[in-house]
C-alpha cells in the first residue's frame, strides 16, 4: 500500500487555498459558500428533503472529493435547520489528499457563519489514515464516513446507498481520473432508487458518461462565472450495462428490524459498552445486562491498555480495521479526561531483533510518517525519557487508556439502562422476541440481543473462540521513573504512570483457568520489563521487589483463529449448512438462497488484546448492520469480521477432504 499525503496547498493574497498537485481552486473566486448552497443543495432539493424526514429517518449524501469540508457544513447546516429532532444525516466522502488539521482551520476560518459545525468537525479531526475513517458528530445525530484514499480503490468497498450525490472533484481538465465511465459506474452501483446528482461542471462528454451509467442528467442555469451546471437524477442500470455482481447470500443484510426499537446487550465490558452507545445513538433503548456488580470487571477492568497498532505493511483485512479501528477510539477518547482517563503519550515499539527492525523498515515504507516513524536509539532515549538498548518505531497518536473509564462514559449515555448482578443463563426467543433468563427468572426481553460477553457468548453461539489468560503487574512510580514519558513495547510493555502507578506486562498462557494472579507470571513481568529498559527497570528498584507481594491482576483475552473480531449477524447453523451444502461439490458456485438468520441474534466479541483499538468501531459496525446504513469499514473487511466467516469455511474445506 501506499502511504497518503496530505493536500500541499498555496494560499493567495485573500488566504483561499489552491492545490499545488491539481493547480487548482478549492471553491469559487467570488462565493464558495453560495455556489455549494445553489450546486449540491439546492440542485439535490435537500431543503424540502430534510424537512420531510420523520422522526428515526436519514438521509445518505455521497461525495467525491471532501477538500475542505466546506459542502459537508452547507449541507450539516442546513440540515440543523429543517430536519426535525430524531432525523439523522450521514455524509459519505472520498478524498485522496486529505488537508492536515491546521491545513483545514485555515480554510474553515474563511467561512465564520459555519463557525459551529466546523469547531465540531475540527475537534474530530484527528487520526485521519488510509482507507474508511468514522467521525460522529453532533451526539450521533450527524455521521461523516471519510474514504481516505484513490476514489476508485475506496469506493468499490463501500457498502451503502446514496440517496444524494455531489460531485466536487478538481475540474475535469484538472483532474480527469475523477471524471472516468468507472468512477460513474461505481456511483450507480450505490445509488439508491431516486437518488439524485449534482455537479459545478457542464462539459459535454461528463454529462454523457453520467447518462451511460444509468442517471439522466441534464443542464441548469450556474452561478456566478458559471453559465451552466449539471443535475440529475439516477434511473437505474441502462439494459444494456451488466450490474455489479451481487452480495452473497451469506453476508448480505438481513431484514432491518421492524417495530419497537429495544436491545439486550449481553456484557459489559469494551465490546458490550461500545455497543450500548452505538445503539443508543442511533434512538434505540438498551439494557446493558452484566453478570458482575460493575461495568468492565474482567479483560476491560485493567487500569492501563495500549492503543498498540500491529499493523502490515500489505494492507490485510486485519491490519484495516486496526487502522480505522485506531483513529475511531482516538476519535472517541476526546470526551474523556486527558491523564486521568487516557493518555496520547505516543506508542514507542522498540526493534529489538533483526526480524522486528526489518518489519518496522517495511511498515514505515508504507505507512504516513504522521501515524508512525522511525527513532533512532538516540531519538528514542530523548521521546521515552529513559535509556534504551535500541531504537523503534513510534507511533505519535499512541497511547494508554484506563478501559474502566471509556467503558463508564459510553455507558452514560441517554437510552442505556445498565443492569448489574444480572447473569443471562438461556436466550429463548417467543413469538419473534428475545427472552434472556437466569434459571426461571425473566431478565428482559427485546426484538434484539447482541452477545458482547467475550467467550461466554460461546453459551448461546457456535463460535471458535479461544481464552487466553493474561496478567499485568502494577508497579507504584518513584521519583526516578516518573520521567518515562510514552509507552515502550518489546516483547512486553510499560506505560508511564497513571494515579501514582505503572502497568507492565503481559503474559500469556494458554492452558490456565485459574484467575488468581502467581508470582511466577509477576516475575516474568518483571523480566520483560529489564527486556524494555534496564534503565527503568533500576529507576523502579526491581531487583529489591518479591514477586509474591507485587500487586497485579489476571483476566482472560477472548481471540478467534484469525485474530479478527467477530461482528454482525448470526445465522442458524444446522440451516446455514442444509442451505449451502452445494459448496461441499463446488466452492465457487453461489447458491441463490437467503441465509438463514437468527433474526434479530447478533454478536460482538473476539477482540483478543486489540479490544481499545476494534471493539468501539466493531460496534458502529454492528449498528450498521441493524440500522441498514453505510458500514464503517470495506466491505472485504466487514466480510473478513462476519460471524458467518467460519461455516462458510468448513463447508469449503470439506470438499478437499478424502471420504
Amino acid at each position: 500500500m501506499n502511504p497518503v499525503t496530505h493536500a500541499q496547498l498555496d494560499w493567495d493574497d485573500q488566504g483561499r487555498p489552491h492545490s499545488r498537485v491539481f493547480d487548482d481552486v478549492y471553491f469559487s473566486d467570488q462565493s464558495g459558500l453560495e455556489e455549494t448552497r445553489y450546486v449540491f443543495l439546492e440542485q439535490n432539493r435537500l431543503q424540502e428533503r430534510f424537512a420531510a424526514l420523520p422522526a428515526g429517518g436519514r438521509l445518505v449524501i455521497g461525495e467525491t472529493g471532501f477538500g475542505t469540508g466546506l459542502n459537508f457544513l452547507c449541507a450539516w447546516q442546513l440540515f440543523e435547520q429543517h430536519a426535525v429532532a430524531g432525523a439523522r444525516l450521514h455524509f459519505v466522502s472520498v478524498e485522496k489528499y486529505p488537508l492536515s488539521h491546521a491545513d483545514l482551520q485555515r480554510a474553515l476560518a474563511l467561512w465564520p457563519q459555519l463557525a459551529p459545525f466546523a469547531e465540531q468537525l475540527l475537534a474530530h479531526y484527528v487520526a485521519i489514515h488510509q482507507g474508511f475513517q468514522r467521525l460522529v458528530l453532533d451526539n450521533g445525530r450527524v455521521t461523516l464516513t471519510l474514504l481516505i484514499g484513490d476514489a476508485l480503490e475506496q469506493l468499490p468497498q463501500l457498502d451503502a446507498q446514496i440517496d444524494a450525490w455531489f460531485l466536487d472533484g478538481f475540474a475535469p481538465a484538472k483532474n480527469p481520473d475523477m471524471w472516468t465511465a468507472e468512477l460513474f459506474a461505481e456511483l450507480a452501483r450505490l445509488a439508491a432508487p431516486g437518488s439524485t446528482i449534482s455537479t459545478f461542471t457542464s462539459t459535454g462528454w461528463v454529462r454523457r458518461l453520467i447518462n451511460a451509467a444509468g442517471f439522466k442528467m441534464k443542464r441548469t442555469p450556474g452561478i456566478g462565472h458559471k453559465w451552466e451546471i449539471l443535475r440529475g437524477e439516477f434511473l437505474g442500470w441502462p439494459l444494456e450495462t451488466p450490474a455489479a455482481p451481487g452480495i452473497k447470500p451469506w453476508f448480505a443484510r438481513p431484514a432491518p428490524v421492524l417495530g419497537e426499537r429495544k436491545a439486550l446487550v449481553i456484557g459489559a465490558g469494551l465490546a458490550g459498552c461500545a455497543t450500548a452507545a452505538s445503539l443508543a445513538a442511533r434512538g434505540w433503548q438498551v439494557s446493558l445486562l452484566e453478570r458482575h456488580d460493575a461495568l468492565a470487571q474482567e479483560a476491560s477492568g485493567n487500569p492501563q491498555g495500549v492503543l498498540y497498532l500491529k499493523l502490515s505493511a500489505h494492507g490485510t483485512a486485519l491490519s484495516q480495521m486496526i487502522l480505522a479501528g485506531f483513529g475511531y477510539t482516538r476519535r472517541v477518547l476526546e470526551h474523556l479526561q486527558r491523564g486521568v482517563a487516557w493518555d496520547g503519550c505516543g506508542v514507542l515499539q522498540l526493534a529489538f531483533d533483526a526480524r522486528e527492525t526489518e518489519r518496522q523498515a517495511q511498515l514505515a515504507e508504507a505507512f504516513d510518517p504522521g501515524l508512525l516513524h522511525l527513532l533512532s536509539r538516540e531519538q528514542a532515549q530523548a521521546r521515552a525519557g529513559v535509556a534504551l538498548a535500541h531504537g523503534g518505531l513510534f507511533f505519535p497518536a499512541g497511547g494508554w487508556v484506563h478501559p474502566p473509564a471509556l467503558c463508564a462514559w459510553q455507558a452514560r449515555r441517554e437510552g442505556v439502562s445498565v443492569l448489574t448482578h444480572h447473569e443471562v443463563l438461556d436466550l429463548r426467543q417467543v413469538d419473534g422476541r428475545w427472552q434472556a433468563w437466569a434459571g426461571e427468572r425473566l431478565l428482559d426481553e427485546a426484538q434484539v440481543v447482541v452477545l458482547a460477553g467475550a467467550a461466554e457468548v460461546q453459551r448461546f453461539a457456535d463460535l471458535p473462540l479461544k481464552r487466553i489468560r493474561g496478567q499485568i503487574t502494577s508497579l507504584a512510580q518513584t521519583a526516578e521513573s516518573q520521567s518515562l514519558a510514552t509507552v515502550v513495547c518489546a516483547e512486553g510493555y510499560v506505560a508511564p504512570p497513571r494515579l501514582g502507578e505503572h502497568t507492565l506486562g503481559a503474559s500469556f498462557d494458554f492452558k490456565s483457568d485459574d484467575l488468581t494472579p502467581t508470582a511466577a507470571e509477576h516475575a516474568g513481568n518483571l523480566e520483560l520489563l529489564k527486556g524494555i529498559s534496564v534503565d527503568l527497570a533500576q529507576r523502579l528498584h526491581v531487583d529489591s521487589l518479591d514477586p509474591a507481594t507485587v500487586q497485579g491482576r489476571a483476566a482472560f483475552r477472548c481471540t478467534s483463529p484469525d485474530y479478527l473480531p467477530i461482528v454482525g449477524p448470526l445465522a442458524d447453523a444446522a440451516r446455514f449448512d442444509q442451505a449451502y451444502a452445494s459448496l461441499r461439490k463446488d466452492a465457487r458456485q453461489v447458491p441463490d438462497v437467503a441465509c438463514p438468520w437468527l433474526d434479530g441474534l447478533y454478536v460482538n466479541s473476539g477482540h483478543g488484546s486489540r479490544g481499545l483499538i476494534t471493539a468501539p468501531l466493531s460496534a458502529e459496525l454492528l449498528a450498521a448492520w441493524l440500522d441498514n446504513e453505510p458500514l464503517p469499514l470495506p466491505r472485504n473487511v466487514a466480510e473478513a469480521c462476519h460471524p458467518n466467516r467460519f461455516a462458510l469455511r468448513n463447508l469449503i474445506r470439506s470438499t478437499t477432504r478424502k471420504p
